[in-house]
């Protein structure tokens, strides 16, 4: 049995355990110093921004689609396995359009994402109003429906992941920090070297291969490898907010995104509004500021007036892992080594690019044992 470790158990590192525990053959363990969605997938919104998005190639078009794809069987196949339930919302992602944004440019990707099969509508204001009556901005002219992209509860469906991950036979640990790696120095041209044993809070692990998925907790890690990681903290806050009733018409309850705001029906008058962007000091360090949380709310309510009566129920916030100077994320083996693979610093994109993350590694480790 080939033996693979998987560090984090957020919603990338769980997703994954879970695709690796579908391939014969491999012996898989799954840590986590805390327990599963604890950090930054917790404080997600779990927005699946898809077609919506303005990539349209390379990388980071890649990615998403494959997301998307993997998403829509994915869940279904998730809670037939677990027995448990994952919020889904199916019904598309709206963004209103203003008077002083440009037209051109999303009929111009309403053309390309027919192109890829993907579909994706522009409203004229008159549809806005009569699909979307809770919006009462006074210049929203137009809209962008996305009604293939989703958005889906990131807590739920880790704890999911975990969960199928174990009935497959995944070793999941929790409560044990990894703490650094013994490796055999090969030399030769390439002076690599291979991760043998993962020390760790709880003992020993071997390792045929080592997938670092903590997040903003890879970065100890790694540097206990002599090759650190520079991704930094973005925090993000976000509201629970309740109304005597949803405001929805007809029971059509799309995200609703505009200016970086969004406003996300959970049913039956439940609304999550977010999310904040608050980068660190000089020395590295970001706290949650009350005023931009205070901001988000003032701009949802313009967007959408009634949200003024809501109480709130629950505030949270969570640190982001963002890299520092190249493109997010990063799903790389780590320089210097030849079994160990980065799979972090997805930034705001961690619930999105999760299922195409993990078919990736998956793809890397079951390419090198055909080998």
């Amino acid at each position: 049995m080939t033996q693979v470790v998987v560090i984090g158990a957020g919603v990338v590192g769980a997703a994954i355990a879970y695709e690796l525990s579908q391939v014969r053959g491999l012996n898989v363990t799954l840590l986590d110093q805390n327990t599963s969605a604890s950090g930054a997938t917790g404080a997600a919104l779990g927005i699946l921004m898809g077609a919506i998005s303005h990539k349209t190639k390379g990388r980071a078009w890649r990615l998403r689609q494959t997301s998307m794809q993997r998403y829509e069987k994915l869940v279904s196949e998730l809670e037939a396995l677990t027995g448990t339930c994952i919020p889904f919302n199916q019904q598309g992602i709206l963004k209103p359009c203003f008077a002083e944004q440009d037209l051109e440019q999303w009929e111009k990707l309403v053309e390309i994402r027919r192109a890829q099969g993907w579909q994706l509508e522009i409203w004229e204001e008159a549809q806005v109003k009569a699909q979307c009556p809770q919006l009462h901005h006074e210049k929203i002219i137009r809209a962008i429906y996305s009604p293939q992209d989703r958005q889906i509860n990131p807590t739920a469906l880790t704890q999911a992941l975990v969960a199928g991950a174990k009935l497959n036979g995944v070793n999941c640990q929790f409560g044990i920090s990894a703490l650094d790696v013994t490796a055999t120095y090969h030399c030769n041209a390439s002076e690599t070297k291979t991760s043998r044993k993962l020390h760790t809070s709880a003992g020993v692990l071997d390792t045929d291969w080592l997938v670092v998925a903590a997040g903003l907790g890879s970065m100890p890690l790694t540097a206990s490898m002599a090759q650190p990681l520079d991704v930094r903290p973005v925090l993000g806050q976000a509201l629970h907010l309740r109304l005597p009733r949803s405001l929805e018409y007809r029971n059509f309850q799309p995200v609703v995104t505009g200016d970086d705001v969004h406003i996300i029906p959970l049913g039956e008058g439940d609304y999550w509004v977010g999310a904040t962007v608050e980068f660190p000091d000089e020395a590295g360090e970001v706290a949650a500021e009350p005023a931009l949380l205070e901001k988000v709310k003032q701009e949802a309510i313009t967007l959408c007036p009634a949200l003024a009566e809501a109480t709130i129920l629950n505030t949270w916030s969570g640190k982001r892992p963002r890299p520092e100077g190249r493109a997010a994320p990063i799903i790389e083996a780590l320089p210097g080594y030849d079994n160990v693979l980065l799979a972090t610093g997805h930034y705001r994109n961690g619930i999105l690019l999760a299922p195409a993350t993990a078919q990736a590694i998956r793809e890397a480790i079951v390419r090198t044992i055909k080998n």
